[in-house]
């Protein structure tokens, strides 16, 4: 039997050949499940990839500063807006907001926030929880701003109208001109600066709309595949008693592990090909989890380099 995942917006697509065991569990496709047989059948993963080029050129098996900070800024609707007051007082109030297609973002002030004065420095900072285990952040650093341009006015307004469903003043609309963001993968990390050009540039994940689900999918119904990814894909020289995904990407995944006597660790295992949609990455997932089998149990020889690059958390 003959599984296929395919997207429509697919520019190309890998296929994989991998021999499964039917009775193993995986994702459901169909509403059948057609693994659950006795004997060894070939399974043909298609996986959905890009071929065109992006902006992010050089070879990475995690997304850059600038497409993470866009893809907070996509998934978030609340920050803490901050600037200084007359006094000299910093200042910081939560705000909700949202975002154009340039990752710009659009607030709706009233006349109780009038200490957020056109033009004046201001920041925006926005964090992700990621599954309760990673909280990625983007302070995004400018001035408030007021388009005067009535279209732009309009496009806002339907921006906003969008996100919540809601009709607003347009007086009462304002933007964050970017100039600078910081992005921070967690709390106590060294964050790392993006400019404006490159985060404007930049396009948020593909899979951010249904990564969270796709985590803990993975997590409550596929821990042991989860726990096998640790020995196969990562070189490990402590021993694992639990892991879990962190969050999922189009280029890989983030895995967090624990060690009776080392601690705590996280782990980045890139995928064999960029995926698209979500199709592609439980397909990507579930050759993956089939090849972590097969060379466990020995029926398959790893022709893969082991991820090497492990970070301590504590």
């Amino acid at each position: 039997m003959i599984l296929q995942t395919q997207s429509l917006t697919t520019h190309s697509a890998l296929s994989l050949l991998c021999s499964i065991p039917i009775s193993k569990s995986h994702f459901n496709v169909s509403k059948t499940n057609p693994f659950r047989k006795i004997r060894f059948r070939t399974l043909k993963c298609s996986i959905s990839t890009v071929s065109e080029r992006t902006h992010l050129e050089l070879k990475t098996s995690k997304p850059f500063p600038a497409e993470v900070s866009r893809t907070i800024m996509e998934l978030g609707s609340v920050g803490t807006l901050s600037t200084m007051t007359q006094e000299g007082w910093p200042l910081g109030i939560g705000v909700r907001f949202a975002v154009d297609s340039e990752g710009t973002p659009v607030l709706c002030l009233n006349d109780s926030n009038s200490q957020f004065s056109i033009d004046s420095k201001s920041s925006l900072h926005v964090q992700l929880e990621q599954c309760g285990l990673r909280t990625p952040q983007c302070t995004i650093l400018g001035s408030i701003d007021k388009p005067e341009d009535e279209k732009a006015m309009k496009k806002f307004n339907s921006i906003w109208k969008k996100r919540y469903g809601e009709e607003v003043d347009e007086s009462l609309l304002f933007v964050v001109s970017v100039e600078r963001v910081l992005q921070m993968e967690d709390f106590k990390e060294v964050g790392k600066w993006v400019s404006s050009s490159d985060y404007r540039s930049a396009r948020p994940d593909p899979l951010r709309d249904f990564a969270e689900n796709l985590v803990n999918e993975i997590n409550t119904n596929h821990a042991e595949d989860v726990t096998r990814f640790c020995n196969v894909y990562a070189d490990l020289n402590f021993q694992v008693t639990e892991a879990k995904l962190i969050w999922i990407d189009r280029l890989g995944f983030d895995m967090r592990l624990w060690s009776p006597v080392k601690g705590i660790f996280e782990v980045r295992v890139p995928f064999p090909a960029e995926v698209i949609d979500e199709k592609g990455a439980k397909s990507t997932f579930n050759c993956m989890s089939q090849l972590a089998w097969e060379v466990e149990k020995c029926f398959s020889v790893p022709d893969f380099e082991k991820v090497k690059e492990v970070k301590q958390i504590c």
